[in-house]
């Protein structure tokens, strides 16, 4: 493909969110303040219970694509890595999604586990400079266009409050959860609860609203396979650079950020002095590090940080990271599989948590604590834990918030956490269409917590 540079605003939120409108798929994903945007597919990959389907564009002039099905067992993850290998476009990227259920299965026959696009249009937009890597100029003339026009001012704070804290079965489920905890059962797990948005949403408008608010390790904007997701990642799940150098990034232990410096203080040294949030962490960083181990680098992993304290939109966490090597002939895909999902979003250990996941939470997962990624033919690959979202599917929006759950763990805090949690995303959603003004709460803030 082609490359070209082109002058962009100053303001690259602002560039993302116009460009997403030449595109009916896309994913944008947002790493070191660099937003990569990915569009109009020449190949996609889905991944189903034991199939694998790949489809690419045969003629540049028309957007029908075939494809094959084959069966797979074992790792999906592999079976992903062994597709891509197979891909016929020259130096490809690709972009997309995986759901929780990747990993702990349970899903309806025939429901895409991870569904990647390679598109044929890849924009790298930073502040004043928008690369177009692209082999049709009729889309680098779009994309101009787009450039050349004013782009629309942001979009103002919800003005419908979402009632975050109606639902109190929540407690319920903690409280069981750590009974099945002090009897041994096993030792952490995150539960997570939904809640529905009773309005339509405008996801780009919500993306550019909540990215100036939030903090993230990477964010991310999505259209694809009929997925629709707004979200602002506090961690990453692995990160594999080109040279084989393996990184994953446990966060666990949470206070809230308030916005008054005195008592932000006061709640970051609460955090790291609270025996409950700082055993939480250490048991993840614990896992995560044996995780990484099991790929049997001769040097071993490595802690490169421990208990630092991360900003995250509304909340604050304990951070930490692990790092390792690939082994030879190992990939991407293989550490990729080592760690997922995240302990942070599953538990300890992870086939005891996913079974009480599945009997104390209402519905499944999907997207939650799964992963948004970016991968490339040169062996890199970044995975961001999908937490602090807003989903769409059909008619439906809502968001979902969890907390981590041990045996010192309290009902009433794990739901505050949650509500915490919350604040990163809900007060940000714009409605997709005018409401009446009858019918809605002014609220300045946007949500009522």
């Amino acid at each position: 493909m082609n490359e070209h540079l082109l002058r962009g605003p100053e303001d690259p939120l602002a560039a993302v969110a116009a460009l997403t409108a030449l595109f009916d798929q896309y994913v944008v994903y947002e790493r070191d303040s660099i937003w990569h945007v990915a569009g109009d597919p020449v190949g996609e990959i889905v991944i189903r219970p034991g199939v694998v389907e790949t489809a690419y564009r045969t003629d540049p002039s028309r957007p029908e694509m075939s494809g094959t099905a084959i069966e797979w067992s074992g790792s999906p993850w592999r079976a992903l890595g062994d597709a891509l290998a197979a891909c016929p476009v020259p130096d490809w990227q690709a972009f997309g999604w995986a759901t929780f259920e990747t990993a702990t299965g349970g899903v309806a026959p025939g429901a895409a586990l991870i569904h990647l696009m390679i598109p044929a249009v890849r924009l790298r937009v930073t502040p004043g400079r928008v690369e177009v890597c692209c082999a049709d100029p009729g889309r680098v003339a779009a994309v101009t266009d787009v450039l050349s026009r004013p782009l629309p001012p942001a979009p103002r704070s919800v003005a419908d409050a979402i009632d975050v804290r109606s639902d109190r079965r929540y407690q319920d489920a903690v409280a069981k959860a750590v009974a099945q905890i002090r009897s041994g059962a096993l030792d952490k797990v995150i539960l997570s609860r939904v809640v529905d948005v009773p309005f339509a949403v405008d996801l780009v408008a919500t993306y550019r609203n909540g990215r100036v608010a939030n903090t993230p390790a990477r964010s991310f904007l999505l259209d694809l396979g009929g997925r629709r997701a707004a979200g602002f990642s506090p961690e990453t799940v692995v990160e594999v650079d080109p040279t084989g150098v393996v990184t994953t990034q446990p966060l666990a232990g949470t206070r809230a950020l308030t916005g008054d410096a005195v008592r932000d203080g006061e709640l970051r040294t609460e955090l790291c002095s609270d025996a409950k949030e700082v055993y939480e962490h250490a048991t993840s960083v614990k896992l995560a590090f044996e995780e990484l181990a099991g790929l049997g680098t001769a040097s071993g992993p490595r802690v490169t940080e421990f208990l630092a304290v991360k900003e995250r939109g509304s909340v604050q966490h304990l951070a930490s990271r692990v790092e390792t090597d690939l082994p030879v002939g190992a990939s991407g895909w293989d550490a990729l599989a080592a760690v997922f999902p995240a302990v942070t979003a599953s538990g300890i250990p992870k086939a005891a948590a996913y079974q009480l996941i599945r009997e104390l939470e209402d519905e499944s997962r999907g997207m939650y604590a799964g992963a948004v990624l970016m991968a490339g033919a040169d062996g890199g690959l970044d995975a961001a834990l999908v937490l602090r979202s807003v989903y769409q599917q059909g008619e439906r929006t809502w968001l979902r918030a969890g907390a981590g759950i041990v045996a010192a763990s309290q009902p009433e805090r794990e739901f505050e956490e949650t509500c915490e949690k919350l604040g990163s995303v809900a007060p940000y959603l714009v409605p997709a269409r005018p409401v009446v003004p009858d019918d809605r709460a002014e609220v300045q803030t946007g949500v009522a917590v």
